[in-house]
C-alpha cells in the first residue's frame, strides 16, 4: 500500500480521514496524495435522448475551493513526520472522476458517510467501491488511537470477502492479532473460517477462528459488538454481498457498518 489517495473537502470528518491515512502511511512509508473533492451540484436530466447536465452555483469558484481544500491538507500535515505527501494539482473531481482516478492508487481513504448535507457522501464511497477495483479505507468520525494492530475479518464465505481479504494482506501481515469472525446465519455457501485461517497461514499470518450466533441481534450490531469485545482497531469487510437494492430495502451488515462504525473499516467489492 505505497500510494494512498485522500479526497479532501471542507467537512468536519477531514481531521479523522487525514489521521487515518497518516497511520496507514506510517506502516508502509507510503505516499499520501490529496485531491479536492467537489461538492454535489444540481443535475438536470433531459429525456430522449437521456442527457445529464450538472450546473454549479452561479458564484462557484473552483479555484478558490481547491485552494481551501489544499490548505486544510497542508495544515494537517505541517510539522508531522509523514513519510511522503503531495497535492494533486488541477480542478476538483466529482464522485465519478474520483472512482476512475482511484484505479491507479493502492487504496483510497474516505470519511464514513453521513446524512448531513456537508458530510461525506454515500455516492462518493460507492463510486470508489464499484468503479475503482481497489479497496477503500473508511475512517471513523474521530481519529483512531491505534490502527491495524488487532484486525477482525468479517468472514461470511463470500467472493467479495475473499477479494477484500486479498487486498488487505499487507495490513494483515503486520497485525499483532487477527481474528476470522463468522456470524452464524448470515453466511453464503463457501469455505469455513478454519479454511480461511489455513489460507492466511500460507501467507505467514497466524489467525484464530471464532464462530458466534446472532442471538437475536442484527448482523451489523453483532459484528460491531464482537469486534469491540476483541479490541479491534480495524475491520476487514467485503461490501454488499447481497444486492445493493436489497441492502437499500432491508439493510445489512455493510449498511450498518457504514452508518455506525467507530473504528476504521477496510472494504472492497
Amino acid at each position: 500500500m505505497k500510494t494512498i489517495l485522500v479526497p479532501c473537502d471542507q467537512s468536519d470528518s477531514m481531521p479523522s480521514v487525514l489521521a487515518t491515512a497518516d497511520q496507514l502511511a506510517s506502516k508502509f512509508e507510503s505516499l499520501i496524495e490529496g485531491i479536492a473533492l467537489r461538492p454535489v451540484h444540481v443535475e438536470i436530466v433531459a429525456p430522449d435522448p437521456i442527457v445529464a447536465v450538472t450546473f454549479p452555483p452561479a458564484d462557484w469558484n473552483d479555484g478558490g475551493y481547491v485552494a481551501k481544500a489544499r490548505e486544510g491538507f497542508d495544515n494537517y500535515f505541517a510539522g508531522r513526520q509523514t513519510p511522503r505527501r503531495r497535492w494533486k494539482a488541477g480542478a476538483s473531481v466529482d464522485d465519478a472522476g474520483l472512482g476512475s482516478l482511484s484505479r491507479v492508487y493502492d487504496i483510497t481513504v474516505l470519511g464514513r458517510p453521513t446524512n448531513e448535507a456537508t458530510g461525506p457522501r454515500m455516492t462518493t464511497l460507492e463510486g470508489v467501491l464499484f468503479e475503482s477495483g481497489r479497496p477503500v479505507l473508511i475512517a471513523p468520525p474521530r481519529p483512531p488511537k491505534s490502527f491495524g494492530d488487532t484486525i477482525v475479518i468479517s468472514w461470511n464465505r463470500s467472493t467479495e470477502q475473499a477479494r477484500t481479504n486479498a487486498d488487505a494482506l499487507p495490513l494483515l501481515k503486520l497485525a499483532k492479532s487477527v481474528v476470522v469472525l463468522t456470524m452464524e446465519g448470515i453466511t453464503v455457501p463457501g469455505p469455513s473460517g478454519e479454511q480461511c485461517c489455513d489460507w492466511l497461514a500460507g501467507h505467514g499470518i497466524h489467525a484464530r477462528e471464532l464462530t458466534l450466533g446472532l442471538e437475536g441481534r442484527k448482523p451489523g450490531d453483532a459484528l460491531m459488538e464482537e469486534a469491540t469485545k476483541l479490541g479491534a482497531d480495524l475491520i476487514i469487510k467485503g461490501a454488499y454481498t447481497q444486492s445493493r437494492l436489497r441492502h437499500m430495502i432491508f439493510g445489512g451488515a455493510t449498511s450498518h457498518l457504514l452508518a455506525h462504525a467507530q473504528i476504521p473499516v477496510l472494504m472492497a467489492h
